[in-house]
C-alpha cells in the first residue's frame, strides 16, 4: 500500500508561481514512478508530470514544459511540482498518484492521492 498527500494548492494570478508537494507513505513506495495529474471541471484527467525517485527519469505533457519542474526527495518521501508562468487554463484540481510504470495514462497509477485545488486567475 502506498499513501498519498498532497499540498500547496490556492489562488494564484496567471503569471505567478505555486509549488504543490506530495508526501508518500508505505513500505515499498520508494519503487513506484511518482506522477502528477489533474482535472478541470468536465474534463477529463489529464497527465502532467512524472518522475522516478532517484530522479533520472522525467516526464511531462507538452502544455507544461518549460514552465513546471518536478523534482524528488526520497530522504523527505516527497515529491514536488513547480508551477512557474501559471495560466488560467492550469486551473484544475491537481493529484499525486504512484504507478509501476512510466505510465502517462491515469489508469496506469494504481495510487492517488486527494487532490489539491489550483486556481489562476485572469
Amino acid at each position: 500500500q502506498v499513501q498519498l498527500v498532497e499540498s500547496g494548492g490556492g489562488l494564484v494570478q496567471a503569471g505567478g508561481s505555486l509549488r504543490l508537494s506530495c508526501a508518500a507513505s508505505g513500505r515499498t513506495f520508494s519503487r513506484y514512478v511518482m506522477g502528477w495529474f489533474r482535472q478541470a471541471p468536465g474534463k477529463e484527467r489529464e497527465f502532467v508530470a512524472r518522475i522516478t525517485w532517484s530522479g533520472s527519469s522525467t516526464g511531462y505533457a507538452d502544455s507544461v514544459k518549460g514552465r513546471f519542474t518536478i523534482s524528488s526527495d526520497i530522504a523527505k518521501n516527497t515529491v514536488y511540482l513547480q508551477m512557474n508562468s501559471l495560466k488560467v487554463d492550469d486551473t484544475a484540481v491537481y493529484y499525486c498518484a504512484a504507478a509501476q510504470v512510466m505510465g502517462v495514462k491515469a489508469p496506469e497509477y494504481g495510487y492517488w492521492g486527494q487532490g489539491t485545488q489550483v486556481t489562476v486567475s485572469s
